[in-house]
């Protein structure tokens, strides 16, 4: 990580930036968006969940096809898919401590060997920290069959007994006793224990043609937006309940309360080693490929 030694000259058109419209990213980025962020370029925001964020930036990472968005929100678990192409950004992100997806089920205790679940995407974190969770707890037998749903549609699936399990995410860690499930498991809970370390979830990548200047600005940009919220946390509550849906705000607080911390301003030497340690863990176990030595490095 470099810090510029002096403010990058600013683009010559709005960035185009795609992320979600979670109240975490729309409180991170609301300052920046809504040009409170002195020197920064102005964004031209595509709301986008991180699923369709992931396949864009995999596209476009292999040339099958190309977009014209610059700065997108991805899963860390598909950086080694687009790293050749993308550079994650030192801020911006989610991780965080007691944060982790959650395995929701019907009956408590249910024993998931050989059961039907339900995950949001098979490339993203939430399923790597599923898959390194039950390659330690569940022995041999190991899950059956893994289907995909959006989000949204994950507890009702399993609520319906569509499914026997789901791997849920965002704020249906506050939300899932509504709909009268039990908490199977903690990925969060399992890696901290296992490792010491962080919860790696959402990561911010730009474009490496922008260029290194380009790309520090944006980093001081991003952080300086993180701060300025913190400052001023009333300032981005209508960008925030306005994309929220209809999330109850008391919900809608909880939410960033978890997921904007010292790790979104910084990753820091924490934040980079639980990167590392996921997508190490996650390559031994052939669930992505291996990073290179200095594929995490920033400008």
């Amino acid at each position: 990580m470099t810090e510029p030694d002096a403010p990058a000259a600013p683009l010559d058109r709005p960035l185009r930036i795609a992320y979600s419209p979670c109240p975490n990213d729309t409180f991170v980025f609301d300052a920046w968006a809504h040009g409170r962020v002195p020197g920064a370029p102005a964004l031209d925001v595509t709301f986008a969940d991180i699923d369709i964020t992931n396949g864009i930036a995999e596209r476009a990472a292999s040339a099958a096809e190309t977009s014209d968005l610059d700065v997108l929100k991805v899963s860390y678990a598909v950086l080694p898919y687009i790293l050749d192409t993308y550079a994650l950004l030192p801020c911006g992100g989610a991780l965080g401590r007691g944060c982790g997806p959650l395995v929701l089920t019907r009956e408590a205790g249910m024993d998931l060997t050989g059961r039907t679940v339900a995950v949001p995407s098979e490339k993203s974190t939430a399923y790597l920290l599923f898959r390194l969770w039950a390659a330690d707890t569940l022995g041999g037998g190991g899950v059956g069959e893994i289907v995909v749903l959006p989000f949204d549609q994950i507890m009702p699936a399993v609520r319906d007994g569509k499914v026997d399990a789901g791997l849920v995410i965002h704020e249906a860690r506050f939300t899932y006793q509504n709909y009268g499930l039990h908490r199977l498991a903690d990925m969060g809970e399992h890696w901290e224990a296992t490792t010491g370390l962080p919860i790696p979830l959402g990561a911010i990548v730009a474009k490496r043609s922008l260029g290194a200047d380009a790309l520090r600005s944006l980093a001081d940009a991003a952080r300086t937006s993180v701060r300025l919220a913190w400052d001023d946390p009333e300032a981005s509550r209508p960008y925030v309940l306005e994309h929220a849906q209809e999330m109850d705000p008391a919900v809608a607080d909880q939410h960033i309360g978890l997921y904007v911390n010292e790790f979104t301003a910084d990753l820091g030497e924490d934040g980079y080693a639980a990167v590392r340690g996921l997508l190490t863990r996650a390559a031994a176990e052939g669930l992505v490929p291996p990073l290179g030595p200095d594929a995490l490095a920033f400008p």
